[in-house]
């Protein structure tokens, strides 16, 4: 009768875990997918810009030298050229190193895919980018922010990598609380540098946050599917 206990309470613990993810998650891409689309129609639809210039004046008092190159070493972190080679180098990781087939196919799938609906985006609400940078001016349309929105897409993916593989409680919180940081700083360095206005770098870390979710889904259905049509491979093979 204990052991049953057990096995029922761990069970038990085991289910209200999931549906508490599980709840938690849909809650973040709704939320995410209403705080996009309110900000689309704020910026777009109402044209309005007094968020955005309250961002701005409300930086502009921590403006100096110091802080500016803070900024600029870590907008660095968003860049394409270094979330490129970071993506090669966690792919060959995951693909020598730890021997995980499918999160090696999932780091190039999401980080390609999450390219292609950030430029999409960009071209839909075609929003030219701030009239008086910090330094100097950045390149290309300004909603979403590319810079935020690729940083959640690629730091999110080792948060939920940490999040299920880390054993250890304390490695646990410390990683992802340092990779959230990484993430909120680098939407900070685009308004701080006033090549993004605040609402491009909240609509791209929505924006990143609901294609994550969805290209880890998709992903995972797709992974699981083939492990049971290889798993059927595999019986038939055993049979004959």
């Amino acid at each position: 009768m204990t052991a049953l206990r057990k096995i029922y309470s761990r069970t038990l613990a085991a289910i209200m875990l999931f549906t508490t993810e599980a709840a938690l998650a849909i809650l973040l891409f709704l939320a995410s997918l209403f705080v996009f689309l309110a900000l689309a129609k704020y910026v777009f639809l109402d044209n309005k810009v007094e968020f955005d210039t309250a961002a701005f004046s409300f930086i502009q008092q921590y403006v100096s030298e110091g802080t500016t190159n803070f900024m600029q070493f870590f907008t660095v972190f968003g860049n394409y050229q270094v979330l490129v080679t970071a993506n090669l180098l966690l792919i060959c990781y995951f693909l020598f190193i730890r021997r995980h087939k499918w999160y090696s196919i999932k780091i190039p799938a999401i980080a390609l895919s999450s390219v292609i609906v950030m430029s999409l985006l960009k071209l839909f609400f075609n929003r030219s980018r701030p009239l008086s940078p910090l330094l100097e001016a950045a390149r290309g349309l300004s909603f979403p922010s590319g810079h935020a929105m690729s940083s959640v897409t690629f730091f999110g993916l080792l948060i939920y990598y940490v999040y299920r593989n880390q054993k250890n409680s304390v490695w646990k919180f410390v990683l992802i609380s340092g990779l959230v940081f990484l993430i909120a700083i680098i939407g900070l360095s685009r308004v701080y540098l006033r090549v993004h206005y605040a609402s491009d770098v909240l609509a791209g870390f929505c924006a990143g946050i609901i294609w994550l979710m969805i290209a880890i889904r998709v992903l995972r259905k797709i992974e699981m599917y083939s492990k049971r049509k290889l798993n059927k491979v595999v019986e038939q093979s055993q049979t004959v």
